[in-house]
């Protein structure tokens, strides 16, 4: 898959995971889970994955604590959350983006548009 690198050239491989990895972050999106396009958030997963990747190749050693590392920098990226983002506010943002179907699409999210809003109102520390 990453054997024959070129500009302008994507192999024929990389065609149907990039389309389920856009699918997926499309869906994230229309739950109101990311922070950027889902175009961004997919090819951000995808470059993680194949540095990842290629660094263990090069190595020749596995490197766990690599992977979960990049693995949570990139959701915090593509969501704006993180472990530090843990209030009350944060943990109803994600059930709610999660869930859309509790309170209906539309309320959903009015719900996450107001509780956005709270938050930057409301210091770290509540």
């Amino acid at each position: 898959m990453y054997g024959k690198v070129r500009p302008g050239y994507s192999p024929a491989a990389q065609s149907r995971p990039s389309e389920i990895l856009l699918a997926l972050t499309t869906r994230a999106a229309d739950q109101g889970r990311l922070v950027v396009p889902p175009e961004q958030a997919a090819a951000h997963v995808l470059v993680t994955n194949i540095g990842v990747t290629l660094r263990q190749i090069v190595l020749a050693t596995a490197d766990p604590d690599l992977s979960a590392a990049v693995r949570e920098g990139t959701i915090t990226a593509i969501t704006g959350t993180g472990a530090q983002r843990r209030t009350p506010l944060a943990a109803a943002l994600e059930i709610a983006a999660a869930h859309p179907q509790i309170l209906g699409r539309a309320e959903t999210q009015l719900l996450i548009e107001w509780l956005s809003k709270l938050g930057e109102q409301t210091p770290e520390t509540a």
